[in-house]
């Protein structure tokens, strides 16, 4: 199920992750089948080990399933070379995680840059764009400072500011408010839902939160033991 009219970001046609440890099987992921349409905000909601990051890190193009597909923009991930997947990682999804993974001698305006320079974006057209995703989140005042110099919301915010610079169709996050107090937490969703009405993007959010997945996803899909147990709109 995904909103009507929208047509889908990203589609996974029964999809599965299995590793195998020893002589164990484990079903990370099982025959999911899940559509998000463009425009969407939909969370994976499930306890750890559930499978939903697995199943993100699958759409986000990071990890190759077992069995299965994964259909981004008419193409099937599974298809596509090394490089080809690195592209689509590079230029249609944007990828927000729990830890900020921002480097730490590099500024805000650095590290905002980095997946425009590792892109290969012309240097003529990066200034406007960082500038643009760090106005987008409220920190275009803090470009020249470092992440030491921040408090956990605003590294988050600029983690988010990194995500949007190559302008992706789809936004890719992992427990985005693991790291930071429940306050701080709210406003880093708000921030989300408004990128989301505001720029039309998709949105995928892993969270074991089922409140705020409520207030702010348009969708949830839970998850439990790699399958997919229920998939409605949040309430």
């Amino acid at each position: 199920m995904a909103i009507a009219g929208n047509g889908a970001a990203i589609r996974a046609e029964h999809v599965s992750r299995h590793y195998q440890m020893g002589s164990a099987l484990i079903r990370a992921v099982d025959d999911v089948s899940l559509e998000v349409g463009g425009g969407e905000f939909l969370s994976l909601l499930g306890t750890s080990g559930s499978g939903k990051s697995t199943l993100l890190n699958l759409m986000a193009g990071l990890d190759r399933p077992s069995a299965g597909s994964i259909v981004a923009q008419g193409r099937n991930l599974s298809e596509l070379t090394s490089i080809e997947l690195a592209q689509y990682r590079s230029r249609t999804v944007g990828m927000v995680f729990q830890s900020f993974n921002l480097l730490p001698k590099m500024t805000l305006e650095e590290n905002v840059e980095l997946p425009l320079r590792l892109a290969e974006v012309d240097r003529s057209e990066r200034g406007e764009r960082v500038r643009e995703a760090l106005e987008r989140v409220g920190l275009a005042k803090r470009a020249a400072h470092r992440p030491s110099e921040l408090s956990g919301g605003e590294q988050q915010r600029t983690a988010i500011a990194r995500a949007l610079v190559n302008r992706p169709t789809i936004l890719f996050a992992d427990e985005p408010t693991g790291n930071l107090d429940s306050a701080t937490g709210e406003s880093v969703m708000q921030l989300l839902k408004e990128i989301q009405l505001s720029m039309g993007m998709a949105i995928v959010m892993v969270t074991h939160e089922r409140p705020l997945a409520g207030r702010f996803a348009d969708r949830i899909a839970a998850l439990a033991d790699g399958k997919l147990v229920s998939d409605g709109v949040a309430a």
